[in-house]
């Protein structure tokens, strides 16, 4: 993993602090987001793996958040990223207040595929977004991964009348995205690639082998801004620039690896401190008119003190850290 000069432990450390954000509707099974925030001599970033992830892979994350706080960042082209509305898997009549958060936004990101739930919860959730967005509004769906090819075979053609702008990860491995992209050529529905991105140790893969049409990229899990401008210029397709449901300083990273793509084509998945009922920047970086500015975030003390996470969850990141750091060193 490619960062600057690694600082030592005790820096990293010096300002550290250890947030945890309620979320206002449960999303990808969270209901408090943790994350770690430090302050280098470029600024603060963030460090937030999301729980369950082992130490090779959040080892990426502290790479990125390095590499944002103690490096120079490239320049930016643009100077605000239009972002989509993301609706997490609630129930249809749950939707207009959850697009009510999303101000101005006119794409919306729809969860599907969630575990428990059926294809007819999608449908409904899926039309309602519809309706609310009019015919006018961008609607995609997100699967992360949930489907096989068949049922994401009978999902689309189920779809069919929501008029979704592309299918992201809707199967897990790329040989059935693949499959899946041979299968659906005649509805014209583009595939994105997510996890078949920034979970893979080849990230180039599924573009090398045909498997989708465009690719999800998000600073944290990649590595950085600069690896991942490199990822989508080897891939050689459309990106667009998606949180890990970062806090308002993570969520300044992906702006500005958003604000570095030579070319933006689709509205970018940074939206996502709306579903926070807390953050720690004031004012949030919320959209406003459907956009975010570029530009980094300073966290506001008194949020931070209000948010700061118990001592043992303080222990456990900074174990945690500790432990991620010992593997960039190595």
């Amino acid at each position: 993993m490619r960062i600057p000069e690694l600082p030592d432990l005790h820096d990293l450390l010096a300002e550290a602090r250890v947030v945890a954000l309620p979320m206002a509707t449960r999303f990808r099974g969270v209901t408090v987001r943790e994350a770690m925030l430090l302050h280098g001599p470029e600024g603060w970033t963030e460090f937030s793996p999301f729980v369950e992830y082992d130490d090779a892979e959040a080892s990426a994350w502290l790479a990125a958040a390095i590499d944002f706080g103690w490096a120079p960042q490239p320049a930016p082209v643009r100077t605000q990223i239009p972002v989509n509305a993301t609706v997490p898997a609630v129930a249809a009549n749950a939707v207009p207040g959850v697009l009510a958060r999303f101000d101005g936004c006119r794409t919306a990101k729809v969860k599907v595929a969630e575990p428990g739930q059926s294809l007819a919860d999608d449908i409904a959730r899926v039309r309602a977004v519809r309706q609310e967005m009019g015919p006018e509004g961008r609607v995609r769906i997100d699967a992360n991964g949930g489907w096989n090819v068949d049922e994401a075979e009978r999902a689309i053609h189920a779809l069919a009348d929501a008029d979704l702008e592309y299918l992201e990860q809707p199967c897990a491995t790329i040989d059935e995205l693949a499959e899946l992209r041979r299968r659906i050529v005649r509805w014209d529905i583009p595939i994105a690639a997510d996890e078949s991105v920034r979970k893979a140790a080849d990230p180039i893969a599924v573009a090398r082998a045909g498997a989708a049409d465009l690719v999800i990229v998000k600073a944290q899990p990649l590595g950085g801004v600069r690896r991942a401008l490199e990822i989508v210029a080897e891939a050689g397709l459309p990106a667009v620039v998606s949180s890990a449901l970062d806090t308002s300083v993570g969520l300044a990273m992906g702006a500005t690896l958003a604000a570095a793509l030579p070319a933006l084509d689709y509205d970018c998945g940074l939206g996502t401190a709306s579903l926070f009922m807390q953050d720690v920047a004031n004012p949030p970086l919320r959209p406003s008119a459907g956009v975010l500015p570029v530009g980094r975030v300073t966290p506001d003390a008194e949020l931070l003190d209000a948010v700061t996470a118990g001592a043992d969850r303080v222990a456990w990141w900074t174990a945690r850290l500790t432990r991620c750091h010992a593997l960039l060193a190595g």
